[in-house]
């Protein structure tokens, strides 16, 4: 590999994951181990990207629906969290180091999705401040393991997008969805609660008893949405009740993809495997994320 290769460093291994390979190993293999493969295989799943002792349980459920003989590309949608952007943007690397191994990013599609004029280029400072695609990449890793120098990825950060913007961008990926070779990951924690500065999303519904089951209901109601696959429907949810879903804009990307394959014919259906909470929030000075993974699969 000569020096003058751009790469992304693990940025965030010894803080929201272990930097030790055989200590992520060890747990990404022990989380796995746990969930059950009964949605594969998946063309797309949406999972968690918080830190692994949180998220890493419930993740594994999606990532078990992956299917590494018959995946050659993966795109990782992964909303910013730091800088703003209205448009979609590419990473300036070419490789994205791992604790386990290396990732290669395709760079024939990179060209093909630049030349469309709808991405701009992210710095590499912006793109190794930022976790939503970075904590995916481990979980990648290791799903992909058996064919680690057979696939590449595609990291597209995702800005907040107005819902033409959603379509545009989903009409544009929908032809790489419909290649059974290639797998979308879609980064996305559900509600964030708390009166804090980071949150500031209180919604109870107190007919639903506790207020992390108040926080569930809400969430499984985003999470029925989703599973209708409706671009439509999720985004009326999401104006009726500010839900803090952070990864709304690739989940409505990969919703108006699946819409137009719908439109020719194409058959999938998408399913929920697991659902969790931070931590259950029983009083207004408590706060949680909650997470959920699922998988969708074309018939």
């Amino acid at each position: 590999m000569s020096n003058r290769m751009v790469c992304r460093e693990a940025s965030h291994a010894g803080s929201w994951y272990t930097a030790s390979g055989s200590q992520l190993n060890a747990q990404l293999e022990g989380w796995l181990s746990q969930a059950q493969s009964t949605a594969g295989p998946a063309r797309a799943i949406i999972a968690p990207h918080a830190g692994y002792t949180y998220c890493g349980a419930c993740a594994a459920y999606a990532y078990k629906q992956v299917d590494p003989s018959i995946t050659r590309r993966v795109f990782i949608l992964g909303p910013s969290h730091h800088v703003p952007l209205s448009r979609c943007a590419l990473s300036p690397a070419e490789v994205y180091r791992t604790p386990l191994y290396d990732l290669r990013i395709d760079q024939k599609v990179y060209a093909d999705l630049w030349k469309t004029g709808m991405f701009e280029r992210m710095s590499l400072q912006t793109d190794e401040d930022e976790h939503s695609i970075e904590m995916h990449l481990p979980y990648t890793a290791k799903a992909m393991e058996s064919h680690k120098d057979e696939f590449s990825i595609v990291p597209v950060l995702v800005g907040a997008l107005s819902e033409s913007k959603e379509q545009e961008y989903g009409k544009l990926l929908s032809k790489y969805l419909a290649d059974p070779s290639n797998l979308f990951i879609i980064s996305s924690d559900f509600c964030h609660w708390g009166l804090c500065q980071r949150f500031r999303y209180t919604y109870y519904d107190e007919s639903q008893g506790e207020i992390y089951r108040s926080i569930e209901h809400l969430d499984k109601m985003g999470m029925g949405i989703i599973e209708q696959l409706d671009p439509i429907s999720f985004s009326n949810y999401l104006k009726k009740y500010h839900n803090t879903i952070c990864g709304r804009h690739p989940i409505g990307v990969l919703l108006n993809a699946v819409a137009e394959l719908k439109k020719n014919g194409i058959d999938m259906n998408f399913s929920f495997l697991n659902y969790a909470q931070s931590s259950q929030c029983r009083n207004w000075s408590d706060s949680s994320v909650s997470y959920a993974a699922g998988a969708l699969v074309v018939h």
